[in-house]
C-alpha cells in the first residue's frame, strides 16, 4: 500500500464483497454431501447435474455447494434444498436423472418431491 487511497480502494472493495453475501443469504441453498461416502454412492455426478440444471435454466437465486458426511451413509447420495423461511428438505439416495424433477417442482415451484424425501426413505 502506497498511499490512503489504496486503503480506501480496498475498503470499498471489501464493503462490495460484503454486500453481496447478505443479498445470497436469501437465496436459496442446495448442499450436496461430498464426503468419501457419498462420492463413492454417486453424489460428484448428482452435484455436476445441479449445476448444470441452475444455469440451463438461469437460476440466480440458486446457490449449489457440499459438505462433509451427512451421517447416514446408507441414503447416499444425499443433499438438501434450503428455501428462506421454509424447513429443510432432505432428499436421499439422488441420482443425476432426480435432479431435473427436483429442480422443477421445489426450486421453481417451491413444492418438495416427498418420493424422493428422507421421510419417503424412512416409512418403508
Amino acid at each position: 500500500m502506497k498511499s490512503l487511497a489504496e486503503l480506501e480502494a480496498i475498503r470499498q472493495k471489501t464493503l462490495e464483497r460484503v454486500s453481496v453475501r447478505k443479498e445470497a443469504d436469501d437465496a436459496i441453498r442446495v448442499v450436496v454431501g461430498m464426503a468419501t461416502c457419498g462420492i463413492a454412492a454417486g453424489a460428484r455426478p448428482v452435484m455436476l447435474k445441479f449445476l448444470e440444471e441452475v444455469q440451463r435454466r438461469n437460476l440466480h437465486n440458486v446457490t449449489v455447494s457440499q459438505t462433509g458426511c451427512i451421517g447416514m451413509c446408507r441414503l447416499e447420495p444425499m443433499l438438501d434444498v434450503i428455501m428462506p423461511g421454509k424447513e429443510k428438505v432432505t432428499y436421499v439416495k439422488v441420482t443425476p436423472d432426480m435432479v431435473p424433477r427436483i429442480v422443477a417442482e421445489h426450486i421453481v415451484n417451491g413444492r418438495p418431491v416427498e418420493e424422493y424425501t428422507i421421510t419417503a426413505a424412512e416409512s418403508k
